[in-house]
């Protein structure tokens, strides 16, 4: 296998779920932009409706949840789920309101990460936070209330009652003190004080890279139960996501030192300003860089034995570097 190699040339070419059919181009080969963009779509679809605006006749809650939920970001995580999906062999339309939970519990994280008693943050995707726009008491509420439709949007899954349980459990895990909420609690801990990389790297793999191992570990589970038949599937999975997860932690970390406002959708430097030990700040950003890279071609390395069907996840591997390159081109 050659290392230069991108993650297509690894997998190569095949019909994506059931979007291959639409989503292909006179070469034969998927257009990735075209099933993104659809799920994308589907996925804002079931959000809009999962989140009614009809309940929402005497307070402004159900406002601010449909505010920070709807306006703007890029589905990356649902993305994963559908991905994961057409790799199991499920309907892409099966996975609409599954991606719908995940990115309300994106969102509740994003919401409680924004307020003045965590990271202090008066912009998201371009746009006032939601405590900024609705107050600090709501934004409260509006994270509680998007952690309680996620779940009641699994709950209420057409889907056999074993495999509702995995997919509530595999979301509670993500978010959990040993995931995002654990994470947070590490990330706060670390203001102002130095920190090895070993330890940057753990909050990191919590704090981001616990939802993203879910994305895709639900995109599987919705068919393909977890057990001895299935372990090297899952055992691949995790190891992509891993590196993918983290990936994107220090592309982030990347950005917030060396991109404008109107680039980033929130305000620049906040991780300096604050103190705060990076991947950036401890390895310099042409280290942290070729590490996101090389993150991301052993995301691919891992889904490799899957073969074709793991399209979709290497589709999602070229996005990312796209986005890790975006500053430098």
């Amino acid at each position: 296998m050659q290392t230069g190699s991108t993650p297509r040339d690894r997998i190569g070419v095949s019909a994506f779920g059931g979007l291959g059919a639409q989503a292909r181009g006179a070469s034969g080969g998927l257009l990735p932009e075209i099933w993104m963009q659809d799920g994308a779509k589907r996925v804002e679809q079931a959000l809009a409706r999962l989140l009614c605006a009809e309940d929402d006749d005497k307070t402004e809650l159900m406002a601010a949840m449909r505010y920070a939920t709807l306006h703007g970001g890029k589905r990356t995580r649902a993305l994963l789920c559908l991905a994961a999906g057409a790799l199991a062999g499920t309907p892409a339309h099966m996975l609409d309101d599954v991606g719908a939970a995940i990115e309300m519990m994106h969102a509740c994280t994003l919401v409680h990460d924004d307020l003045p008693a965590m990271d202090d943050d008066v912009l998201r995707r371009g746009l006032p936070t939601v405590h900024v726009k609705f107050g600090e008491a709501t934004a409260i509420l509006v994270g509680d209330a998007l952690q309680a439709h996620a779940f009641l949007t699994l709950a209420s899954l057409d889907a056999p009652g074993d495999n509702r349980i995995a997919l509530v459990r595999e979301l509670a895990q993500a978010v959990s003190a040993e995931g995002a909420a654990g994470g947070q609690a590490m990330d706060l801990s670390l203001v102002g004080k130095h920190a090895g990389l070993d330890r940057i790297l753990a909050m990191h793999g919590m704090k981001t890279g616990a939802l993203v191992r879910a994305s895709v570990r639900m995109g599987a589970l919705y068919s393909i139960a977890e057990d001895a038949a299935h372990a090297a599937l899952y055992a691949a999975l995790d190891r992509y996501t891993a590196c993918f997860g983290l990936a994107l932690q220090v592309a982030d970390d990347i950005l917030d030192a060396t991109a404008d406002t109107a680039t980033l959708g929130k305000t620049p430097g906040k991780d300096a300003a604050a103190q705060k030990p990076t991947c950036a700040s401890i390895m310099g950003l042409q280290a942290a860089r070729q590490f996101a890279l090389y993150l991301l071609h052993d995301a691919g390395e891992a889904i490799a034995p899957l073969g074709p069907r793991a399209e979709g996840l290497a589709e999602m591997l070229q996005r990312a570097n796209v986005y890790l390159s975006a500053p430098y081109a």
